[in-house]
């Protein structure tokens, strides 16, 4: 008989509670740069998870999601300079401009697909940032928006870190329960197989376009978020080299995986910090252009781990861990019945 058996419920529990209060205590044991790189990857998570939803579980390949990160930026920063609007109507209101906008771009996805799909959302990628950079009447052009900082909770940055965990672990529990209704195994379904999946009666328009207006909503929720974190929105924050690495940490990740998601956000974010911190261990003091250096390597990094990831472990990071632990279950298997 195997060995092998799943958690206890109340061990799943406990886990779950230790990760929470790990989670409340960091702001306390950390720096601020600590915190402050925290906060970047829960809003990368949620950016992250948004496009896994389109490219891993609908099976639309999408280029252009920096974009739609950039419509709920500029929707939120516009609300809150011009209408004063406190910060969760700001946040509503980016997710259902990004809605919209994923909405009008999905509509090439009703009728191409593949590589013709991606150059499809390239071009929704450079018409939206011809628009943040030349609509300078609303968007500041290259100058941008500058925002006022917002205190939550009267806790500062640790406040806005609270909020911006809570949002990720809302965004990856709604991702992870979608694909247990209706609508989420349409997803899967159309990714498969669309004309399949239509004889079956999966309304493929239908869930196409809802595949790509969600991505966009969870970017919408990304780039409002990351407006009021940064404070400035301006169009250099939202370039195709931005929505090349949101696809990388979803490759790198794992495709239709939220923990995959959670990973390749993480390790997506914090790589090119382990780059900056090697450069100045390796210059040894000497005088080094970190930005000269970074901007190449980072392109040239995230080009490397889609290849390879695609090539040596086409399932990311995700699909590591559980080769790891089917391992890890195997040994203790073997050991259990010797």
């Amino acid at each position: 008989m195997s060995a092998i058996t799943a958690v206890p419920p109340r061990v799943r529990i406990a886990l779950w509670i230790a990760l929470a209060a790990a989670l409340a205590a960091f702001p306390a044991v950390g720096s601020a740069y600590v915190v402050y790189m925290a906060s970047l990857v829960a809003i990368n998570v949620i950016a992250t998870v948004g496009l896994n939803i389109t490219v891993g579980y609908a099976g639309l390949l999408s280029i252009g999601h920096s974009a739609f990160v950039g419509v709920g930026a500029y929707a939120s920063a516009l609300l809150a300079l011009h209408a004063g609007t406190p910060l969760a109507v700001n946040v509503a209101a980016g997710a259902l401009a990004a809605f919209a906008v994923g909405l009008v771009f999905g509509v090439p996805s009703l009728r191409i697909k593949g590589v013709y799909l991606a150059i499809a959302t390239l071009a929704a990628q450079y018409s939206l940032y011809f628009i943040f950079q030349q609509w300078t009447r609303v968007t500041g052009g290259d100058r941008g928006l500058s925002l006022p900082a917002v205190n939550v909770l009267g806790l500062g940055d640790a406040g806005f870190y609270y909020l911006v965990v809570a949002l990720a672990a809302l965004a990856c529990i709604a991702a992870r329960n979608l694909f247990r209704t209706r609508i989420g195994r349409g997803f899967i379904a159309v990714r498969e197989r669309d004309y399949a999946a239509e004889v079956l009666g999966v309304h493929v328009v239908r869930y196409k376009l809802l595949a790509f207006g969600l991505g966009a909503a969870y970017a919408g929720v990304a780039g409002a978020l990351g407006a009021q974190f940064l404070r400035i929105v301006n169009p250099d924050q939202f370039t195709f080299g931005v929505s090349i690495f949101f696809l990388a940490a979803v490759v790198v990740g794992g495709r239709a995986s939220v923990v995959g998601s959670i990973l390749g956000a993480a390790f997506m974010t914090l790589v090119p910090e382990l780059l900056r911190g090697a450069l100045d261990f390796f210059g040894g003091g000497r005088t080094v252009d970190l930005a000269g250096l970074l901007s190449p390597l980072r392109e040239v990094l995230f080009g490397a781990l889609i290849v390879g990831f695609l090539m040596l472990e086409a399932r990311g990071l995700a699909g590591l861990w559980e080769r790891l632990r089917g391992r890890r279950e195997a040994i203790d298997s073997r050991s259990g019945t010797a």
